[in-house]
């Protein structure tokens, strides 16, 4: 008897406060850059794989892979390029992880792309070798025009009845997406540019201040003690900051500590200042215009809001990952 055929699972998100990432297998951390958002996760599990669809919002991403898993990503539109791992070629590409394997992206504007979680690990299709970090491949335009169409199809017939749906399964749905990754890898094309960004020294810099500000963020960091913190100049520093979040170190930081600001106070945080105070805020009207310009509210108001009866929020502390 043939297994019932899968059932896509869909969230949907219109609070940038309330987001969180569905996808399993990848811890995310994200710091917005728009006020309102409209997020969609569409996911559907496969046998040994999870077939991700995404709307995204403007938001600055970090992310590792679990242990023992391999993914697979791509773009499903075409529109202003997403910054990844430092680059921001993609039309015609396809980005690859193997477990623990780290990568960093700039959604400027609401991008959609797929991903394919293989758990366990791709070992013996052939596929590039997996590394520290994200390695991202050009493809032809017809292998891409191929996932694309694949990934359409899938959803089609799992989420609606259709005469399709007799005939396929779980197993043989899988190996229709597995035939056009393979596809794809196989129709890599050469180029330049990819050598650099599959690079691994300036991300190995970048990757070490990340995680350095993620444990001390809320505490005055400088450029100087950074740098000697990881072992190189200030200006290597600079250069793969910059390389990987398409800003400064200090506007980064800036961001950051508001949206942390933010999750303090949305749980309930003592007061304005205090938490300002906190997170390195000195000048608290300066604070206060910048609060409002990113989150359209003064922080008063979130606050405030926090504290109405019935209002419950979550955990700030928790990474916005599954």
């Amino acid at each position: 008897m043939t297994a019932p055929l899968p059932v896509p699972r869909v969230f949907r998100f219109d609070d940038v406060d309330a987001f969180r990432s569905s996808v399993r297998n990848l811890d995310v951390d994200f710091t917005p850059l728009a006020r309102k958002i409209s997020a969609e996760q569409i996911i559907l599990s496969l046998p040994g794989c999870e077939l991700n669809y995404t709307q995204s919002f403007p938001r600055i991403v970090d992310a590792q892979l679990a242990p023992h898993t391999t993914a697979v990503g791509f773009t499903m539109d075409d529109g202003v390029p997403i910054r990844f791992n430092g680059v921001e070629r993609d039309r015609a590409v396809i980005v690859l992880g193997g477990g623990g394997a780290f990568y960093s992206s700039v959604e400027e504007t609401p991008r959609q792309y797929a991903s394919v979680m293989f758990t366990p690990e791709i070992v013996d299709r052939g596929w590039p070798q997996a590394g520290f970090q994200f390695s991202i491949h050009e493809i032809s335009q017809r292998a891409q025009d191929r996932l694309r169409e694949v990934v359409r199809h899938i959803l089609l017939v799992t989420s609606q009845p259709t005469d399709d749906a007799q005939f396929a399964s779980g197993e043989s749905i899988k190996e229709t997406l597995l035939a056009a990754i393979d596809n794809a890898f196989a129709e890599i094309v050469p180029a330049k540019w990819t050598t650099r960004a599959n690079t691994t020294r300036q991300f190995k810099v970048f990757n070490d201040a990340r995680a350095i500000l993620a444990g001390d963020v809320a505490h005055p960091i400088y450029s100087g003690e950074l740098a000697r913190q990881i072992g190189v100049s200030v200006r290597t520093l600079h250069d793969a900051v910059q390389r990987y979040r398409g800003v400064s170190l200090h506007r980064y930081l800036r961001l950051r500590r508001l949206w942390l600001v933010r999750q303090q106070l949305l749980a309930g945080a003592p007061s304005v200042k205090t938490c300002a105070l906190a997170y390195g805020f000195w000048h608290l009207s300066d604070f206060s215009r910048s609060y409002r310009s990113q989150f359209g509210e003064a922080p008063s108001e979130t606050l405030a809001a926090s504290r109405r009866p019935g209002v419950t929020h979550a955990d700030p502390s928790r990474r916005h990952g599954s």
